[in-house]
């Protein structure tokens, strides 16, 4: 499959798989989390389509189309092996959706680092709430739950 294929398939299903998140958790109060800002792509359809919520953004370092880039009070700069237990003790666990898209084109890498992050991910998570990602997580509570018809496999994840 084509480099090209590939991407085309990870943005599929990730908004194949944000919109059936967002769909399912609509009715919780919590914030949500966008791991990971990038270009804003995904926060800028979240924003579009999760109108009203609070979508909090945990990034390094902004580089993104001003378009998509979030208001200072809800950009949680830094790097999430320290922002994400900072945002346990300030938020608890009552996260409606989170959104990680950290891994980039290392599959080896980014399944290390799934590794590292799932469990400072998994107790932000509300009862209830789901978890999308790019990558396989490793979750001691959530699960991982069926994809949306119009999604890949294997190219997006959902976990509740």
């Amino acid at each position: 499959m084509s480099r090209l294929d590939v991407f085309i398939n990870r943005m599929v299903s990730q908004r194949a798989c944000l919109d059936h998140a967002a769909a399912l958790t609509a009715h919780l109060d919590g914030p949500v989390f966008e791991l990971g800002l990038g270009n804003g792509r995904t926060y800028h359809h979240m924003r579009e389509t999760m109108t009203g919520r609070e979508i909090y953004v945990f990034e390094r370092a902004v580089a993104a189309h001003p378009d998509s880039t979030p208001p200072d009070d809800m950009l949680i700069l830094g790097d999430v092996r320290d922002t994400l237990p900072a945002a346990l003790a300030r938020f608890g666990p009552t996260a409606a959706l989170i959104h990680a898209d950290l891994g980039g084109h290392n599959l080896e890498k980014n399944d290390a680092f799934a590794r590292l992050v799932s469990p400072l991910i998994e107790p932000l998570v509300a009862a209830g709430g789901l978890m999308v990602s790019s990558d396989r997580m490793y979750f001691e509570r959530l699960q991982e739950q069926d994809l949306p018809p119009d999604a890949v496999p294997g190219r997006c994840f959902i976990y509740g």
